[in-house]
């Protein structure tokens, strides 16, 4: 592996470079960019392992028996009169968003899709390997300045930017739990939410206020208002060191973990100057109510197929967050619709299609601004039901008075089957995405869905929290360690006779297989599979 130490002049003194600098990878890792990086990675690494720790504190106090709650140390800025700064001109319409990894031929086809907003995804749709970061780096660069193209290798297929109206790019960074390993600063790996946030606003900020955008982000996996202000602080620096007004960052927060979803005004308020919105989660949310809830024997999850937008309990986090944001004059963003479409089957097709916009218009009739996809193919469904409905470019005027915070209602379990098709559905998703994500790819078609790290850690954890608690089966079947073990076994023997043994060896399924067996067996639930797939995609040089 090839790498750069401040030795070299191009790297600032007390950073090291793990990796190879490829040619074109120095227009991203100038100097002046690197320096950037290392004032904000020395300020605020601490920060980071501080918040770290505190998350292991509250879940070990979870663990004892404590359930999460609205905080009485910030009632007052609940019940404050106060709203956030005014929203760009540009960004007031987000009915349509979609999102993806930061390939070039995806940033394209994106931009050109007829889409709102696109979310490129350094995140759970992303594996974070170094020629991913960096690559997504000066993809989205090139986006930025409108002079990105691609040339299929395959198919020689050419892709290029429309002229005309394009989506706003929304970019998110890695969560608080993940660092870059191949930066080090005074010894130190660097947080992989600075090193994402930094290189991509140090880079494209200016040019994105004039192009008369600007630069907007998304925020996820939070679980305290004391990340949001984490982030608020960095923002201040940030635009200080560019010579940019205060508050041209604009942040939309993902509620994608059950402790945010006690703190919504909190992180609101947090992020005031900086604040766009708060978005919905599905899969990240209740596999962070297991993790939260894993000492509760009386909170284990039916089928997670079973698991829609409305059940009681997801209705009241969707409502709260409509509420919320629109009290404080904010985005309150819906979910993600992760169907693709079914080839050769119109009858199926259009009847999860038909899901779809259902889905869509229970957003939209909620008081929803804006709502995800994750396929093309939806957008014109997506669009057509909030243009049906928000005859604006947003409703953040619609109040929810009717809708009460409901702290049991929040942490309500529904009655459901639990399945021995979904236990091996589980599997076999965690299995087929973890070998493409060790493989380097974080955004995988499997089923009929598109996939993301989120759909693998709902998938794990409800495993685990069945082994926990030895779920009983429809099948008559106890789900014990030694049952999970047996799936395991079955779903890579199929997966060998399906794809040939060949095909098998190529692919990263066995690693993929003792991955899904560590973490769903495993005395402790894991706070991230992620975690673990990066050490061994580290291991692998990559």
């Amino acid at each position: 592996m090839g790498g750069a130490s401040s030795s070299e002049g191009a790297i600032p003194k007390g950073m090291e470079i793990l990796a190879e600098i490829k040619p074109g990878y120095e227009e991203i890792l100038s100097r002046d960019a690197l320096d950037f990086l290392a004032k904000l990675s020395r300020k605020y690494s601490g920060r980071v392992s501080q918040l770290l720790e505190q998350r292991r504190e509250q879940q070990a106090r979870f663990d004892a028996g404590e359930k999460p709650a609205f905080l009485a140390e910030t009632k007052k800025i609940r019940e404050g009169d106060w709203k956030v700064a005014p929203l760009p001109a540009d960004f007031q319409d987000r009915r349509v968003e979609i999102t993806g990894p930061t390939d070039r031929k995806m940033v394209i086809n994106a931009l050109n899709s007829g889409a709102n907003v696109y979310m490129p995804d350094f995140e759970d749709s992303n594996c974070p390997t170094w020629d991913n970061m960096v690559q997504g780096q000066i993809n989205l660069r090139d986006a930025v300045r409108g002079t990105v193209s691609f040339e299929d290798p395959h198919t020689g297929k050419e892709y290029a930017l429309k002229e005309g109206k394009r989506a706003i790019m929304v970019c998110r960074p890695r969560g608080w739990h993940l660092w870059e390993h191949h930066v080090l600063v005074d010894g130190q790996a660097v947080p992989g939410a600075i090193f994402d946030f930094a290189l991509y606003f140090f880079h494209n900020a200016k040019q994105l206020l004039a192009n008369g955008n600007g630069p907007y982000f998304y925020l996820p996996k939070m679980q305290s208002h004391l990340e949001c202000r984490l982030w608020n602080e960095i923002f201040v620096d940030a635009q200080k060191a560019l010579g940019i007004p205060n508050g041209t960052i604009k942040a939309t927060c993902l509620i994608e973990t059950l402790p945010a979803a006690f703190e919504m005004d909190e992180f609101i308020y947090e992020l005031r100057d900086h604040m766009a919105g708060l978005n919905c989660g599905r899969w990240d949310y209740m596999f962070s109510f297991i993790k939260t809830m894993r000492n509760d024997p009386n909170r284990v999850m039916p089928d997670r197929s079973f698991l829609t937008m409305e059940m009681p309990f997801m209705r009241a986090y969707t409502q709260l967050v409509v509420k919320t944001c629109h009290k404080r004059g904010c985005f309150a963003m819906g979910g993600m619709s992760a169907v693709i479409p079914i080839k050769g089957d119109e009858a199926a097709n259009n009847a999860v299609m038909e899901k779809v916009r259902a889905d869509k218009l229970r957003e939209v009739q909620d008081g929803h601004d804006g709502t995800w996809v994750a396929h093309p193919a939806l957008i014109p469904i997506a669009k057509e039901v909030f243009d049906e409905h928000m005859k604006t470019p947003n409703q953040i005027d619609r109040q929810r008075d009717d809708v009460q915070p409901d702290a049991e209602a929040l942490l309500a379990v529904p009655e459901g089957p639990k399945t021995e098709a979904t236990l091996r559905n589980n599997i076999n998703v965690c299995i087929l995405y973890m070998a493409a994500w060790i493989g380097g790819t974080g955004c995988v078609p499997l089923h009929n869905l598109m996939e993301d790290a989120a759909t693998a850690e709902i998938s794990r954890a409800q495993v685990w929290q069945w082994v926990r608690y030895g779920a009983q089966l429809d099948s008559g079947k106890t789900v014990t360690a030694e049952l999970v073990r047996q799936v395991i076994e079955e779903e890579v023997e199929a997966l060998q006779k399906q794809l040939g043994t060949d095909k098998f060896a190529a692919g990263e399924y066995l690693d993929a297989a003792f991955l899904t067996k560590l973490m769903c067996c495993g005395r402790e639930l894991h706070d991230f599979l992620t975690l673990p797939a990066q050490d061994i995609i580290i291991a692998m040089g990559k």
